[in-house]
């Protein structure tokens, strides 16, 4: 794997979200810099809402899944560039 390439995964089996609440904006769009730590999407199993955090800052170079894409635990969800 490439060392600029950071690829974010999902930690627990559920539904991945781009916004934090309904109606609310993309927390991120393809292009977007971002800062370690920003969240980056949501990922909602059993009721529960993990956020879940770049750990790197970059540049979001491709969103993998749509929003409300059922998604498996491990599965590449976002691919970062590291700056």
């Amino acid at each position: 794997m490439d060392e600029k390439i950071y690829k974010v995964t999902s930690p627990v089996m559920g539904t991945f979200y781009r916004a934090a609440a309904p109606g609310q904006p993309s927390l991120i769009e393809v292009g977007q810099k971002i800062n370690a730590s920003d969240i980056v999407c949501v990922i909602e199993s059993m009721k529960i809402f993990t956020e879940i955090r770049s750990e790197y800052a970059g540049v979001v170079k491709e969103i993998l899944v749509e929003n409300e894409d059922p998604v498996m635990k491990k599965q590449e969800l976002i691919i970062i560039e590291k700056v």
